[in-house]
């Protein structure tokens, strides 16, 4: 455990959650924009949905937590969105269910503390023929569809506009992507580089224009030993190098 102090960011939810810290996949882009600011923690759980989320709640975010998290990215809904499956198991959650169970996981959030700032990710879109082949049931039904998602994403943004909540409208975003099937996707439902650049861009933008006090947009954040050195490295004709603790790989305008 670092004996250092930072601000922390939790990202809760199921695949796209999980699998977002993988090569460039939106939650490691994060953390790497963030790694002198804040410490970016996963718990994401592929295959998860709200129904599962709800029984861990208070494992994952307990009230009487010694440091309660700055920010928490939620993201349910693609696997509740799920069709039902005739022997009652699976993912699939009744669309009034699924509702009220993302407010009891929001109310949870916001019992943290009053400085925990919440964004919420809709239900991204699907590409239905890849996710056919990919993901059919065994009596060659779809699991779901992006019709399904739609219907699951809006109704997750219309929640969050009612209870005055940051969300992402993703099921949209991905969808300006030209040929956004091939292009968003691997397999039809899990995020291609390209699909995790767009939800990073759409988080970024969310962070950079809240007006949350204290800001939690990266570059109106302190870094951690931001102090100037002796140590800090030096040119060849011996000029000290300007203070790399606010440099980002690549350039910093390169994330504007």
């Amino acid at each position: 455990m670092s004996g250092t102090s930072r601000p922390q960011f939790v990202l809760f939810g199921s695949s796209i959650v999980q699998f977002g810290f993988f090569g460039e996949g939106w939650a490691a882009t994060l953390a790497h924009l963030y790694a002198r600011k804040a410490d970016i923690i996963n718990r994401g759980y592929a295959g998860w949905n709200t129904r599962r989320a709800l029984q861990v709640l208070d494992k994952v975010f307990p009230k009487d937590a010694r440091v309660q998290p700055s920010l928490v990215i939620v993201y349910f809904g693609g696997n509740d969105s799920s069709f039902p499956d005739p022997t009652g198991f699976g993912t699939s959650v009744p669309l009034e269910e699924y509702i009220e169970n993302m407010k009891k996981i929001i109310n949870h959030l916001q019992s943290l503390s009053d400085t925990t700032r919440i964004i919420v990710l809709s239900a991204p879109p699907i590409d239905d023929v890849a996710l056919n082949i990919q993901f059919a049931r065994s009596n060659g039904k779809p699991s779901r569809t992006n019709e399904t998602c739609r219907v699951y994403s809006e109704a997750c943004l219309e929640l969050c506009q009612d209870m005055n909540i940051k969300a992402v409208d993703l099921w949209t975003a991905l969808q300006k992507v030209e040929k956004w099937q091939e292009a968003c996707f691997i397999d039809g439902i899990h995020l291609s580089p390209v699909g995790n650049k767009v939800v990073f861009k759409e988080v970024l933008k969310v962070l950079k224009e809240a007006d949350w006090k204290p800001s939690l947009y990266w570059k109106s954040m302190k870094n951690e030993f931001d102090e100037d050195s002796p140590y800090d490295p030096f040119f060849d004709d011996g000029r000290p190098y300007n203070n790399l603790s606010n440099w980002v790989l690549p350039d910093n305008d390169y994330w504007d």
